[in-house]
């Protein structure tokens, strides 16, 4: 039998609709075309209906759409702090609008809630890249040397490894190792920005990021102009990083732009988080190459409506995965405490 949830469909664009969101219109208006709003507004109204009668809570990573980002989502952020909050949340499901590892991560640190993903092909080039049966391959070639592995891995992957981190802490993590050879994967280009400020020895995997391997520093330096600051992703090559002012995560990134003092900003990551930015910071303006990530695109606001209407795809994790992979993003989290003591 259907419940109210399963029964609900978007209401049919009109003045009425418009006015309730007016405010919402106003904030995002410069990013998102009138005619484009119409479209999105039935299904961001549905979906704030079905978010309540579901007890739900949407996460959007820091590379969705405008419509996602500010019309439906109620946590934004990088990756593994969503699924942080989200675990703190009271919520029974979690609607991650991202990529599959971030699901799996959500679903990790969250066992007992219900974890969705609106699209299951919204996949990696870097989660992809590599495998657990290579990580326990790299450890009979490396005998003794920790695995360190970025979160932006599956949760079997994260299961082999020693311990967890992320764009932020990478290099925290790293220097909080004992041993003087240390494992890195799989981001060949965040281990090498890593590797210029460690005097660890690093054994890197050559997985990439598809948007920000794109990037060339000869492209950021035709991009210059006075006054405009650069700030790029770390998964970009080392020519790009070599070329920017800042580099650091998107959180970082944005806590940059948020200390003021910069009004020009050359963004050099996925170009969703510059129209994001852009109606956060209005005074500032933003140029940037647009490379999009198509696995981010695959998450749309039918699809999201769907899901939550469906309570599917849902994402499972085996329980002995999910258990080691959380004790090796528990080993990341216990560095960041002890640094803070």
């Amino acid at each position: 039998m259907a419940t109210a949830a399963t029964a609900l469909t978007p209401r049919i664009y009109d003045a009425q609709l418009h006015a309730q969101y007016a405010g919402l219109y106003e904030r995002v208006r410069e990013r998102i075309p009138l005619a484009e709003w119409s479209v999105h507004l039935p299904y961001i109204d549905a979906i704030q209906t079905l978010k309540r009668a579901r007890r739900a809570v949407i996460l959007a990573h820091n590379y969705q759409a405008p419509e996602i980002y500010y019309g439906v989502a109620d946590i934004t952020g990088d990756s593994l702090a969503l699924a942080q909050r989200a675990a703190d949340t009271a919520a029974d499901v979690i609607v991650m609008c991202g990529v599959h590892f971030m699901a799996e991560t959500a679903k990790i640190l969250s066992p007992s809630k219900t974890v969705l993903i609106p699209d299951t092909q919204a996949g990696c080039s870097l989660a992809e890249s590599i495998t657990a049966a290579d990580v326990r391959l790299l450890r009979l070639r490396y005998p003794g040397a920790p695995v360190v592995t970025y979160v932006n891995t599956s949760a079997e992957v994260k299961a082999e490894s020693d311990i967890c981190c992320t764009s932020a802490n990478a290099l925290h993590v790293v220097d909080s190792l004992a041993e003087d050879t240390v494992i890195f994967l799989p981001d060949q280009y965040l281990g090498r920005y890593v590797a210029s400020q460690t005097k660890k020895r690093l054994v890197l995997w050559q997985g990439a990021c598809e948007v920000h391997e794109r990037f060339t520093g000869d492209e950021i330096r035709a991009m210059r102009e006075p006054g405009v600051m650069v700030l790029a992703h770390p998964e970009c090559p080392p020519d790009v990083l070599e070329a920017a002012d800042f580099v650091g995560s998107t959180a970082a990134m944005s806590e940059c732009i948020r200390r003021g003092g910069t009004h020009r900003v050359l963004l050099i990551t996925e170009c969703s988080m510059a129209d994001n930015l852009a109606i956060e910071f209005p005074e500032v303006t933003f140029t940037r190459p647009c490379n999009l990530c198509p696995h981010m695109r695959r998450i749309t606001l039918p699809k999201i409506y769907q899901a939550l209407r469906d309570l599917a795809p849902q994402v499972e994790v085996d329980v002995e995965v999910a258990r080691r992979a959380r004790a090796a993003v528990q080993r990341m989290l216990d560095v960041g405490r002890r640094e803070a003591a």
